[in-house]
């Protein structure tokens, strides 16, 4: 890791990479025109330092040598020190960071989005969200447990047999108003092995009635979880939005 740090702690260096990952395979010639104030020479010598660190390779085709990017090496250094559990909080952060710095240009879209209003006081609707005696009636009989706080794991369980149905993790929180959270559904195999969601819940009044509104992300087209998930939010929104206008759920769909 020595190298590897000594390696990307050059800006020139770093450069070379980022324009592998634009487009790999350069050859040598291709490489210096990024940087054009350098003379060949350092180039190749800032290239060699990359390999030795293990960041490129290199091969042959006749008298050309082209240079590929080899991440491996920077996957190791983000696996000793992010957890599985703390790489969706980071992967938001940076996103964020991205939004922030970058403009809206980019900004992610997301896979899926839900829209609803209900006629209801936003607290009504948040609590409605929140409390496990609420999620029960229209969650798919399942009640969720959290502490509400940002890194809080956010889990719902099967209120007739106490088995877990998903797990997640809370990104941020402002009650009433908005919340993010990884969502990992545990109820199919193929769900498990296709890797947690991201969900983003925002609550707004308009004209004395709340909307809210559910965005996906994470879910590739075609993905068992987004056509899941994009199913399953109308019965959950519309049963949240009869028990708070209604006080009474609808019942199960199956």
């Amino acid at each position: 890791m020595d190298e590897v740090f000594k390696a990307i702690n050059d800006p020139s260096r770093r450069l070379l990479l980022d324009e592998l990952f634009e487009l790999d395979g350069q050859t040598l010639g291709e490489l210096c025109r990024h940087l054009p104030e350098m003379t060949r020479y350092g180039v190749m010598n800032h290239l060699r330092v990359l390999e030795e660190a293990g960041l490129l390779t290199t091969r042959k085709e006749g008298r050309t040598k082209l240079h590929y990017l080899n991440p491996v090496p920077i996957r190791l250094i983000h696996d000793r020190w992010i957890t599985k559990y703390a790489e969706p909080r980071v992967a938001a952060i940076v996103d964020i960071k991205a939004r922030v710095e970058g403009g809206a240009q980019r900004m992610r879209t997301p896979d899926h989005i839900y829209k609803a209003y209900i006629n209801g006081s936003q607290t009504e609707v948040w609590d409605a969200i929140t409390n496990p005696d609420k999620t029960e009636q229209y969650f798919y009989n399942t009640r969720v447990e959290s502490d509400w706080e940002a890194g809080s794991s956010m889990n719902y369980y099967y209120a007739a047999s106490g088995e877990l149905a998903s797990d997640g993790e809370i990104i941020a929180i402002d009650a009433p108003n908005r919340i993010e959270f990884m969502f990992q559904a545990r109820w199919d195999p193929e769900l498990v092995a296709e890797g947690p969601a991201r969900e983003i819940w925002m609550l707004a009044e308009i004209n004395g009635m709340v909307e809210l509104t559910i965005e996906l992300y994470d879910t590739p087209a075609g993905s068992k979880t987004l056509d899941d998930f994009s199913q399953g939010f109308p019965y959950i929104v519309s049963g949240l939005k009869s028990l708070v206008e209604t006080g009474k759920a609808l019942p199960p769909p199956y």
